[in-house]
């Protein structure tokens, strides 16, 4: 059974970059899983897809987070990463990663202060 655990620092300061991993467990990030996705939801808000990054390790962001946004993996920790940069106050969120046809993460708060 595949399992996702995000984790990173609860706690951002503005204007100062966020990094999140997702640790992968029952099951390589490289099998037939298309897309591995980022998602968050804000407080109050609905779910916002961020971005996302296939089993050959290409990627595809949302357009309004692109410009901030990075999605990578390592293969050897069986880990996908999300960074953020320059973080708002309106980046605070419960942040999920994601097999979108599949299991999702608990989710991770990211608060910014």
């Amino acid at each position: 059974q595949v399992q996702l655990q995000e984790s990173g620092p609860g706690l951002v300061k503005p204007s100062q970059t966020l990094s999140l991993a997702c640790t992968v467990s029952g099951g390589s990030i490289t099998m037939n899983v298309y897309y591995w996705s980022w998602i968050r939801q804000p407080p109050g808000k609905g779910l916002e897809w961020m971005g996302a990054i296939s089993t050959d390790g290409s990627t595809v962001y949302s357009p309004s987070l692109k410009s901030r946004t990075t999605i990578s993996r390592d293969t050897s920790k069986n880990q996908l990463t999300l960074t953020l940069n320059s973080v708002t106050p309106e980046d605070t969120a419960v942040y999920f990663c994601a097999d979108l046809g599949g299991p999702w993460g608990q989710g991770t708060q990211v608060t910014e202060l």
